[in-house]
């Protein structure tokens, strides 16, 4: 199975880093893709997410790196993927990303993989990182080793 990892962002905290592995541990594919949102002000350009990113992946067949516009959706059928990839950090997560997948399922035909966090990293959200780094505090142990 193929799964695209959408992270309109900045997929780079170890709860992210987490959530491929899973997928990958599961036997899957995962496309990690970059959307591109000009409104938005990203605290690294789009062009070192995906250079940090594929370092990080480097030499692992099983991950790919793209960015996209648009809909999730139109990226996850013009990449080949069979389905959305989508974390669960609690209940609320939970309800949420479920609501979406139903909705992505029934208007577009696309499933969506909701995967678990490890217990050790449920805390991590890209917002709490960009939070810590913007007051000036250490993130790095919620980091991916290419973006410390």
């Amino acid at each position: 199975m193929k799964l695209l990892f959408p992270g309109s962002f900045d997929p780079f905290t170890i709860g992210h880093a987490d959530l491929v592995k899973r997928a990958l541990d599961l036997g899957c594919q995962v496309v990690i893709a970059i959307g591109i949102n000009e409104e938005k002000k990203p605290m690294f350009s789009t062009q070192q997410r995906l250079d940090a990113i594929k370092a990080y992946y480097k030499g692992n067949p099983d991950v790919s790196v793209i960015e996209y516009k648009g809909l999730t959706v139109d990226a996850v059928r013009a990449n080949g993927c069979n389905a959305i990839l989508r974390g669960i950090r609690s209940v609320t997560d939970y309800d949420k990303e479920r609501n979406l997948a139903d909705i992505n399922r029934t208007i577009e035909g696309v499933e969506t993989v909701l995967l678990v966090s490890s217990p050790a990293v449920q805390h991590v959200s890209s917002s709490l990182v960009r939070e810590l780094i913007s007051f000036g505090r250490n993130a790095d142990d919620l980091m991916i080793d290419t973006f410390k």
